[in-house]
């Protein structure tokens, strides 16, 4: 219940408050832009604040055992990401160079090969004529 008699006329005035701006049919003429440009020197005076403020206010809300808790957490996380990807370049390392080293040889060999073989038919052709290498095809 209100005590006074400036909080009863608040109350009135609220209650039946009007808008000065407002036409009928529920339009609006001007005035919004008057409240937008209030609202925004509201927010301008508002001191910036950044990231690290944000999160430093935030965190003082939580018991300091469970912000030591979670930041062993967070720094026990991060060790073992690292170390991870430490070791997955290592691994790849060893794993891509002794594949190299072991089938560099292997694929030298069957290129030199095919290479061989090529050199064979080219000189079997040149050799017997053009229509030998039709006839060995079993061509007309």
């Amino acid at each position: 219940m209100p005590n006074t008699d400036s909080e009863v006329e608040y109350l009135q005035s609220t209650v039946h408050y009007q808008d000065p701006d407002r036409e009928r049919g529920g339009g609006k003429q001007g005035g919004t832009h008057a409240r937008k440009a209030e609202a925004e020197e509201n927010f301008e005076d508002e001191p910036d604040e950044t990231i690290s403020e944000r999160l430093l206010g935030l965190a003082e809300m939580f018991p300091e055992p469970l912000r030591e808790f979670t930041c062993a957490l967070v720094c026990l996380t991060t060790r073992g990401v690292r170390a991870i990807y430490r070791f997955s370049c290592s691994a790849s390392w060893i794993f891509f160079t002794t594949s190299i080293i072991l089938f560099a040889p292997v694929i030298f060999e069957t290129e030199r090969a095919q290479m061989e073989e090529m050199q064979k038919q080219e000189q079997k052709q040149l050799l017997l004529g053009p229509g030998s290498a039709m006839a060995a095809l079993g061509g007309p």
